[in-house]
């Protein structure tokens, strides 16, 4: 994207964004944070070397010609050597734009502050450490997720809204920051307008109108665009808890064309594909930017469609995905050949206590042997099941 340039020599102006005071930092020389000479006494020398950080990361990722006066850096938390904030590079008012920040530790050592964000290796280890960081922070920082390649695509979510609303997906999968990759993000809207959380975790006000939740396993998740939103700085949220309303906020960059929340998701510190992810027992699908859609069991939603909120998947359920429609039948034991015991609609949730092989079908998402016995101690063909996980989900039977 491209960033406001600001010349050198304008001057500090400060800023007010979510409920916490902001410096706004003038322009920088871009050289490498291990070249920060500070004196690590004042938040202003802080800053400093997170502005600088920011905008190395920034040009090493994405080639962006970012200043400082495109940062703004909250100094939240600080306690001898420590201090703990969050860092955001702003994006210009226009579409296919949009903010990107982290979360940063900062300790001084020798004369000089030693910068991490949220996401990065050493962050982790540095947060154990930290009297600014709380127990219930550690935790979430210290369990990083499966990765992507791993085939373990459950994230244990709702959609940002209440269990049991439609809302309208009125934007299918796209970038954080428009049309770029990875397409990490949805676009929602209507109902009670009232955006809440998708799952538990640990929550942070970003700037106005943003705010991000670091959930376990390694995934956080972004809101943006909201109206009243909470000022947080660290604080445990249930799935579920209010963030904020649905709106057009655009303090920190990018645009808003009607009320919506711009729901983006992270793990391990970056944004990935939400695409294949199961979400309020919804599996998003990709196609190009802002086409895509989601798919409950055989239902599609695609752009304009409205999707209702199932609520959270269970790390050990499935949905039944009966590839066009119809019921699934369950047996009385891992085959065809096994009598049929009853049947499934096509969507239904159901229990799994353990998986076995047996005879071969083939679904939406190929073929398999892998059949799962229920925990009401039928069976069905894993070729009709959407689990978020490429094998076994609870074990063998």
């Amino acid at each position: 994207m491209n960033l406001f340039v600001r010349e050198p020599g304008t001057p500090v102006a400060p800023w007010k964004c979510g409920g916490l005071s902001l410096l706004l930092v003038a322009s920088l020389a871009m050289v490498p944070p291990t070249a920060v000479q500070a004196t690590p006494r004042t938040d202003a020398t802080v800053v400093e070397a997170v502005t600088e950080r920011l905008l190395t990361q920034a040009g090493d990722s994405a080639n962006l010609r970012a200043t400082a006066g495109d940062v703004r850096v909250t100094v939240s938390r600080r306690q001898g050597d420590w201090v703990f904030g969050t860092a955001v590079l702003v994006a210009p008012r226009t579409g296919d734009a949009h903010p990107t920040g982290s979360i940063f530790l900062a300790r001084a050592e020798a004369g000089r502050w030693r910068i991490v964000f949220d996401g990065e290796t050493a962050f982790a280890a540095l947060a154990a450490q930290s009297p600014t960081v709380t127990q219930a922070e550690r935790q979430v920082f210290s369990t990083p997720g499966p990765a992507l390649a791993g085939g373990d695509l459950r994230t244990g979510m709702a959609l940002p809204f209440a269990t049991g609303q439609t809302w309208t997906l009125s934007g299918g999968p796209h970038g954080w920051g428009g049309g770029e990759s990875p397409f990490s993000s949805v676009d929602l809207a209507g109902g009670d307008q009232i955006v809440r959380a998708a799952r538990g975790g640990t929550a942070y006000t970003m700037c106005q109108g943003w705010i991000r939740v670091i959930h376990d396993r390694g995934y956080a998740t972004d809101y943006y665009h909201l109206w009243s939103n909470v000022s947080v700085d660290g604080a445990a949220v249930a799935q579920g808890a209010f963030l904020g309303y649905t709106g057009t906020d655009v303090t920190c960059g990018g645009s808003a064309l009607g009320r919506h929340v711009h729901f983006g998701l992270r793990q391990n510190g970056a944004y990935v594909p939400i695409a294949d992810h199961g979400i309020g027992k919804w599996v998003f699908a990709g196609g190009s930017a802002y086409q895509g859609g989601a798919r409950h069991g055989s239902a599609w939603a695609g752009p304009g469609s409205g999707v209702y909120n199932y609520g959270v998947l269970g790390f050990t359920q499935g949905i039944v995905d009966a590839n066009g429609g119809g019921t699934l039948n369950r047996r009385s034991g891992p085959g065809s050949g096994y009598a049929a015991v009853g049947s499934l609609s096509d969507g239904a949730t159901v229990g799994i206590s353990c998986s076995a092989n047996g005879t071969t079908h083939t679904g939406r998402y190929g073929a398999t042997a892998l059949w799962n016995r229920l925990t009401d101690g039928t069976w069905v063909s894993d070729a009709f099941l959407w689990t978020g996980v490429s094998g076994a989900v609870n074990g063998w039977c």
